[in-house]
């Protein structure tokens, strides 16, 4: 897809002065197009016209480069991001015999998120939000997203720790920048409490990994402790992330496998407990 099929890169490629530097992407929210500065400075230039897209974008300019990639200019659609060039992805570390390694770093970075209270923040979504399409997904199905639901009616009524979340914390969402170190992207911007973002790092980084044997009771532990965490409040929104996982993969027609293999690997690590 050559560069000028992406809606609006025309105008922001001459607004701030930008020469294309790569194959466009894109995903299933936003075009994106690798850019160099005027001082040949690596940038992404990523617009999306999606609401939620646009409101993480507003997070990541309310975050000014801690721990997130920075943001050199923006818009109401578009941002024109740092981009991480680094060559360690945590993907190929979780699929290569460093999970543990990937899990730590990814607990790192959601540190630095977290500790952002420098000013008011941006319009943010309430993450209890987000869990009102698992209700009618587990009164249809059943089964495991029972349990998912249960432990999230529990934890949402028993906050804890309410910070700014990222919201889609995962391997692909963490990239290597060099000596600017690991940095978030792709925020969703929501509220809640904390352990809410370390749940999603169990989904991924594939089906393979996530899946494997004793991978969620082993790692829960790793993000526990590396997160300061309780391990048993961790697990409860394992379940809870991964029934809400499976069922947007339901009602979007998507296989939910994935996302309900780890729920029950969550049930039951937490039956034992």
């Amino acid at each position: 897809m050559p560069p000028f099929i992406i809606p609006d890169a025309d105008r922001h490629l001459a607004q701030w002065n930008l020469v294309p530097d790569g194959t466009p992407i894109e995903t299933h929210s936003s075009h994106l197009l690798p850019v160099l500065l005027a001082d040949q400075t690596p940038a992404m230039l990523k617009i999306s016209h999606r609401a939620e897209e646009q409101q993480g974008g507003h997070l990541m300019v309310w975050w000014n480069g801690q721990g997130s990639a920075r943001v050199f200019a923006h818009d109401d659609a578009a941002l024109l991001l740092e981009r991480a060039t680094g060559p360690r992805s945590l993907a190929e570390m979780s699929r290569t015999g460093n999970d543990t390694e990937a899990s730590r770093i990814l607990c790192v970075a959601a540190a630095k998120l977290h500790a952002n209270t420098r000013s008011t923040p941006p319009k943010l979504t309430p993450v209890c939000e987000w869990f009102r399409e698992l209700e009618p997904a587990a009164l249809h199905h059943g089964g495991i997203l029972r349990e998912s639901l249960r432990a999230s009616h529990h934890l949402l009524k028993t906050p804890q720790d309410i910070v700014i979340l990222h919201g889609d914390l995962h391997h692909g969402n963490v990239l290597d920048a060099g000596w600017r170190g690991w940095l978030a992207i792709d925020p969703k911007g929501l509220a809640g409490e904390r352990g809410f973002d370390f749940a999603n790092i169990f989904c991924n980084p594939d089906a393979t990994t996530a899946t494997a044997p004793g991978r969620v009771a082993t790692q829960a532990t790793v993000i526990a402790e590396a997160a300061h965490l309780d391990r048993t409040r961790l697990l409860q929104w394992i379940l809870a992330y991964a029934g809400l996982s499976a069922a947007w993969s339901l009602n979007s027609g998507n296989n939910p496998d994935l996302a309900l293999a780890v729920a029950q690997e969550a049930d039951a690590e937490l039956a034992k407990t």
